[in-house]
């Protein structure tokens, strides 16, 4: 029998949408569906890639009843995965992810291993940088219809992560009040088509990082967030599907940090 961990790979290797995991097992929950995301970290692993951060999935609460979730969700990034911008510019081909969608995020880079709290100036303590991002979602599941434990279990959607301009936190003057204050605006050709803000993922990133590192220390098959790592943490606009021939690009206002662009071939 196929098991599905094994599921979950073919679709993303061939391409092929599949039912939700929920349908065919309706007792799969979120401790499950761990388990699939932890066995399928380890063939990863195994299989050459160099895990490098986290990922934070549905840290905006505006979008939990849109896709049946109720709590955020995380999982691995990897070398493989991760894309530093040139210049705040990047190229990816649309076509290598399943139903791909783009979400602006802020990406957070660890200089020491950050404690479980939620004191924001503590968090940032550990933090030598930040950068804005996309990440780039995909969904193995038709129509993006699914339970929180599929996504889980589904590498919790991570497609990609593209990284822009890293920005010290000791040259943005108030970060922690700027990161839960600042705003974003998504377009595609130059024509708005979301936007947001850091009040948007459970009120700042740094306390969607302070969630995740809770979550990790209940977790006994999970490590915590270590010294080096990057935490990318949720989308802060509502996702957009993307296609080959368009242009996507956000602008910053409120904080010291570049707007992105990358262009899908």
């Amino acid at each position: 029998m196929t098991s599905p961990a094994d599921t979950i790979l073919d679709a993303f290797a061939t391409g092929r949408l599949i039912p939700p995991l929920t349908v065919g097992d309706p007792s799969l929950d979120e401790d499950g569906a761990y388990e699939i995301a932890s066995e399928l970290h380890a063939r990863r692993v195994q299989g050459g890639e160099q895990p490098v951060g986290r990922k934070i999935g549905f840290t905006n609460r505006s979008l939990w009843a849109s896709y049946g979730v109720s709590a955020p969700v995380w999982g691995h990034v990897y070398e493989s995965t991760v894309l530093y911008a040139s210049g705040d510019q990047a190229r990816f081909v649309a076509g290598d992810l399943l139903q791909p969608r783009i979400e602006p995020e802020i990406v957070l880079h660890f200089v020491r291993t950050p404690p479980v709290t939620r004191d924001e100036t503590a968090i940032l303590g550990c933090t030598d940088w930040i950068a804005h991002g996309f990440e780039l979602v995909q969904c193995p599941f038709p129509d993006w219809q699914f339970r929180a434990p599929d996504a889980i279990a589904a590498l919790t959607l991570h497609g990609a992560l593209i990284v822009g301009t890293p920005v010290a936190v000791a040259d943005i003057e108030d970060c922690a009040e700027k990161l839960r204050t600042f705003s974003v605006t998504l377009l595609r050709d130059g024509e708005e088509q979301a936007a947001g803000g850091g009040a948007n993922v459970l009120d700042t990133p740094v306390l969607a990082f302070a969630h995740l590192a809770e979550v990790l220390a209940e977790q006994s098959r999970s490590a915590p967030v270590l010294s080096g790592e990057i935490v990318t943490t949720g989308t802060l606009t509502a996702p957009q599907p993307v296609a080959a021939g368009e242009t996507w690009a956000t602008t910053v206002e409120g904080i010291d940090l570049p707007g992105l662009s990358i262009t899908f071939a």
